[in-house]
């Protein structure tokens, strides 16, 4: 059984959706590719041997690039990579954006308000550009993307932590937990996170498929990581010199950035139906009335 079976079959049948079953089976298999590629490559990344531009073989299973490298070995390196940026930028954006958001929700009026208008001066300015512009700073490296794309999409899940916070705190059950005398460290441990997050993971997951277009836009404009790492931005990069010569070189890695992030958008629209009762499609199955005599 497969691991998105094991996903599924987990989950209530009524709770079952079967967009978060393709977007499982999808991301998953780009997950597999890349951990395959920790133990196995088809060649070694920097060999470029093999004859430039070649069409894909039983050899070169998609043809070799404008430097004669595999273009299976490269694509299958930048998985990795588009995998590592996108859990790092989503770590990064969740740790400021909800150390933020719950700072606001609980801070004094005008600290709260101060903290919202900046929140949104910095939400109104594309992730992209904002992540140049990080990145311009630090200059171009595997880290300094992660880093710049985390802190630009971490005023978005500050504004929903601050919110979500501010809902969960006009509940009865904080109010008794106040009264019993429990610190605000435990409130927020105990009740204000687990209310949260089934909301905040169904953002997580969209803002992951941001960070790995992001990632990509960042390569292709060359402020991505740079070689010796083989970012699917990067490929396509290379690659549209030679588009109509040799097209598989840009349909190859562009295939697989679409397949992740529709994906993993999949997977978050599907872990929504399940959170929210209300968008889940009533079963056709109505019972039957027996009619009164």
């Amino acid at each position: 059984m497969s691991a998105a079976a094991v996903l599924v079959s987990a989950l209530p049948p009524r709770r079952r959706s079967w967009t978060l079953v393709v977007g499982l089976v999808l991301t998953l298999a780009v997950v597999a590719v890349a951990l395959l590629s920790l133990v196995w490559l088809p060649f070694d990344p920097s060999d470029t041997g093999g004859t430039r531009l070649e069409t894909p073989s039983a050899t070169h299973w998609l043809g070799t690039d404008r430097l004669g490298r595999d273009l299976a070995t490269q694509l299958m390196i930048g998985a990795r990579i588009a995998l590592a940026v996108g859990l790092g930028s989503v770590a990064v954006g969740a740790l400021a954006g909800i150390t933020v958001g719950l700072v606001a929700a609980f801070a004094a009026s005008w600290l709260d308000d101060t903290i919202s208008a900046a929140l949104d001066v910095v939400i109104a300015f594309p992730v992209l550009l904002l992540a140049m512009l990080i990145v311009a700073a630090q200059g171009a490296s595997l880290g300094s993307v992660i880093l710049a794309i985390g802190l630009a999409m971490s005023a978005v899940v500050a504004r929903l932590t601050r919110v979500l916070t501010k809902r969960v705190l006009g509940e009865q059950f904080v109010t008794a937990a106040r009264a019993s005398g429990t610190r605000w460290p435990g409130i927020v441990v105990r009740h204000i996170l687990p209310n949260i997050w089934p909301t905040l993971s169904v953002n997580l997951a969209l803002q992951f498929g941001v960070a790995v277009l992001a990632e990509a836009s960042l390569s292709y404009l060359g402020l991505g990581a740079p070689p010796p790492n083989a970012s699917w931005g990067r490929l396509l990069q290379e690659a549209q010199g030679t588009v109509v010569t040799a097209p598989v070189g840009a349909i190859a890695p562009g295939v697989a950035l679409v397949v992740l992030v529709i994906g993993v958008n999949f997977v978050a629209d599907g872990l929504r139906d399940v959170a929210d009762p209300s968008r889940r499609v009533p079963s056709r199955r109505t019972p039957t009335r027996r009619a009164s005599r």
